[in-house]
């Protein structure tokens, strides 16, 4: 389903940058928004990390410790799944969340926005 593949984009994604030493990490962080992004939403991620000169998948400078996925809603041919980053540890972690937008056809990710 939609939901599990935005959580297995995300899993994998974290991972490539996350071990930004690794020359191949950058190859393969790409390599994950052309299979599972659509070529609007790349469009939409490029524009707002040149305007705010972070990570436009992860909304961020840097990456979170945890992450996780929920099924949030479906209708008119798309799915959106929340996803809860978790940027620290301890009693008072920082989480971020954002809403993505699946196409239930082609199961590709349209849209990426902060959730509110």
């Amino acid at each position: 389903n939609v939901t599990q593949r935005v959580g297995d984009f995300y899993g994998a994604y974290i991972d490539a940058v996350y071990d930004n030493e690794d020359p191949a990490s950058g190859a393969d962080a790409k390599a994950l928004r052309d299979f599972y992004l659509s070529a609007a939403a790349r469009k939409k991620v490029a524009a707002w990390e040149r305007k705010n000169h972070a990570d436009g998948i992860l909304f961020a400078q840097n990456v979170p410790v945890k992450w996780k996925v929920a099924y949030t809603d479906s209708g008119m041919g798309h799915a959106t799944s929340r996803v809860t980053l978790t940027w620290s540890d301890g009693a008072h972690p920082q989480v971020t969340r954002i809403d993505v937008r699946s196409d239930l056809t082609t199961r590709k990710i349209t849209d990426l926005k902060p959730a509110e």
